[in-house]
């Protein structure tokens, strides 16, 4: 089984979903993993409490890129309430294998730049997030 969840990561390392600049977007944050050097843009477009649109840029490992992928898979669509309660375990989840110590700072860099993102839409004027 872990073979298949190995392969659905490289998968997603490979063709990432979501991979991309959003124009205007709402908020944007920019997060690294200083150990290794992995980096994720994260880039947000909100519209009436809603994520609509998300994506994000970076390089890094398989683990940091495939978790971008699947968080921004998860998130897109969904109220802005639900995005902020996906926490760090549902992502561990969406990976389906055992993430050693050492890698689990590169699988939470997306989940870290996400919050970081969000407290950037907060800030936001009124009519940049409607």
């Amino acid at each position: 089984m872990d073979d298949l969840y190995r392969d659905y990561i490289l998968e997603h390392y490979r063709r990432p979903h979501n991979f991309g600049v959003i124009e205007d977007a709402t908020a944007s944050f920019e997060g690294s993993n200083p150990l290794c050097g992995d980096r994720i843009t994260m880039m947000l477009g909100v519209r009436d409490g809603v994520l609509e649109r998300v994506g994000f840029t970076g390089r890094g490992c398989a683990i940091s890129q495939a978790s971008a992928s699947l968080l921004t898979d998860e998130i897109k669509g969904k109220p802005l309430t639900d995005v902020a309660a996906f926490r760090a375990d549902d992502l561990l989840d969406l990976l389906g294998i055992e993430i050693s110590p050492a890698r689990l700072k590169c699988a939470m860099l997306s989940i870290e730049t996400l919050q970081s993102a969000l407290g950037e839409v907060e800030s936001a004027p009124a009519e940049a997030a409607s």
